[in-house]
């Protein structure tokens, strides 16, 4: 938290708009918001502010798979209705296709996933950045991503543990399992064996510790990245959390597989879907698109009713 205070003191002072007139700049839609900060990892940087957001309101950062973009992910995936409806601010950032041809962020760059630097330092920015323009509570911050978003998800609860309140990973990969582009692929598929602690332990090597909720969603027919990858990921934060890796509790929701591990992780395992995001367009979630699948229910929405939006 101080480290996020001590980010948004800045920006606010340097930003280029006021915060009330940059706030207000097409409420509701999605728009552009450039001088956010040093951006070292040179991402774009969008957003969208409901009409009247409150101070104090929570704040949401959406993080798009390869090939995608963050307008379209945040449309797709039924976050911007969200934001309008539930009252958030809902950050979408942008890989430019200088740092990665296929649009993915670099989750497996150590460069771009630690504290104070690259991608990794861009998004906090782009947190910190909005903190100072609406008003948002530093406590309500909360992180999601698909894929490549979803390992970038991870990598931001690891190295900035002082500024989200919980995470998401769709179809995601563990924190540290790559160091380089040849052993992602390795990662992605059929995926990387370590017990909890040695999952823990990169975790606890890049930060100072977590109390963040993590739910980590996944369709058992992604041969993209191996749905192995999220009892990995399960290890990594029940470990992170100092709970056992063995659930404690399990029903089903919308018919698919939900296991909780006490109060710390949950897992959501979509039956048949591939790789991607799941949305329900007919009960008003999202849109079906590449990667963003109509499966019945909607993992956005889910989200939000977990971290009480």
């Amino acid at each position: 938290m101080r480290r996020l205070l001590a980010l948004v003191a800045a920006i606010a002072a340097a930003a280029v708009m006021s915060p009330a007139a940059q706030a207000n700049a097409a409420a509701g839609e999605i728009v552009e918001v450039t001088g956010f900060g040093s951006d070292p990892g040179d991402l774009r940087m969008l957003r969208a502010v409901p009409e009247g957001l409150p101070a104090g309101a929570p704040i949401v950062v959406a993080l798009h798979g390869c090939t995608q973009n963050g307008t379209d992910y945040g449309t797709d995936t039924g976050w911007l209705s969200l934001a309008n409806e539930r009252g958030f601010a809902l950050v979408l950032p942008e890989q430019r296709a200088g740092n990665n041809l296929n649009g993915c962020f670099n989750w497996f760059e150590s460069g771009d996933t630690g504290n104070g630097g690259g991608e990794a330092e861009s998004i906090a920015q782009m947190v910190a950045r909005t903190v100072a323009d609406t008003g948002a509570d530093p406590a309500r911050v909360y992180v999601t991503g698909l894929s490549a978003g979803g390992a970038m998800t991870a990598a931001m609860l690891a190295a900035y543990p002082d500024v989200f309140a919980g995470g998401a990973v769709v179809a995601g990969l563990p924190f540290g399992c790559a160091t380089s582009a040849v052993q992602a692929f390795t990662c992605m598929n059929p995926g990387t064996d370590k017990t909890p602690a040695q999952w823990g332990d990169l975790v606890r090597a890049a930060g100072s510790g977590t109390g963040a909720s993590v739910a980590v969603w996944h369709g058992d027919a992604d041969y993209t990245v191996a749905v192995a990858n999220q009892r990995e990921l399960a290890d990594q934060w029940t470990d992170v959390r100092g709970v056992a890796p063995e659930p404690t509790g399990s029903d089903t929701v919308a018919g698919f597989p939900h296991e909780v591990y006490g109060e710390a992780v949950e897992t959501y395992r979509i039956t048949g879907m591939g790789h991607g995001q799941p949305v329900d367009p007919a009960g008003g979630c999202g849109t079906a698109a590449a990667f963003v699948l109509d499966v019945g229910l909607c993992a956005a929405g889910r989200m939000a009713d977990t971290w009480a939006l």
